[in-house]
């Protein structure tokens, strides 16, 4: 639990410094700051999916339920309405996968979870093809990925090896995010930054 913290705070400093223009991946030198921003990530991914998850299980049910008090043909009408919703939180999920590395690479800029939401922010930088390939990326990066874990996987020296390709897989997946949301947002070379100028 606690190390899958630490690594998904790891990944938000990526895109904190991939937006802010730094070359040199992160250091582990905070592993407190690192598990609190794990939380974050964590809260944020569950307020995305949460959501839209309780709402289309909440019109799933009514339906179902009215359907099944209705009876005859219009009670299966309404009953299939209701496992036509339920079938709505596949592409939701979809679309909870496409917008959190986005909300994920505000808020590890502007340092404050409320970020996460900011709805303008998300439209301008969501609704570009350059974030689209962004997030397609990953699936490319998962099937190669497979493909040398599959490789590694025959030999026992192999086996060792996996658990940091796949680290290092998701490392970069994150750099791309983080390119693609200095890119399309205007926020590249922020608060980090800003403070390394002042500081030399």
């Amino acid at each position: 639990m606690v190390p899958g913290l630490a690594i998904s705070g790891y990944t938000l400093e990526v895109i904190r410094q991939t937006v802010a223009g730094e070359d040199e991946p992160p250091e582990w030198d905070d592993w407190g700051e690192l598990i609190v921003d794990g939380i974050k990530v964590a809260v944020v991914a569950f307020v995305y999916s949460i959501v839209p998850t309780i709402v289309i299980l909440g019109v799933g049910i009514t339906m179902f339920g009215l359907g099944g008090a209705a009876g005859d043909t219009g009670g299966g009408i309404l009953a299939g309405v209701g496992i036509l919703t339920f079938l709505l939180l596949i592409p939701v999920m979809f679309v909870v996968y496409y917008l959190v590395p986005a909300a994920l690479a505000n808020m590890a800029i502007e340092g404050n979870l409320g970020a996460a939401f900011d709805v303008d922010v998300m439209r301008d930088v969501v609704l570009t093809s350059e974030y689209f390939l962004a997030v397609l990326m990953p699936i490319v990066v998962g099937i190669l990925l497979n493909v040398v874990v599959s490789i590694l996987a025959v030999t026992v020296v192999g086996l060792v090896l996996v658990p940091f390709v796949s680290f290092y897989g998701q490392v970069a997946v994150f750099r791309m995010f983080g390119t693609a949301f200095a890119n399309t947002s205007g926020k590249g070379g922020g608060p980090v930054a800003a403070v390394d100028q002042s500081s030399a």
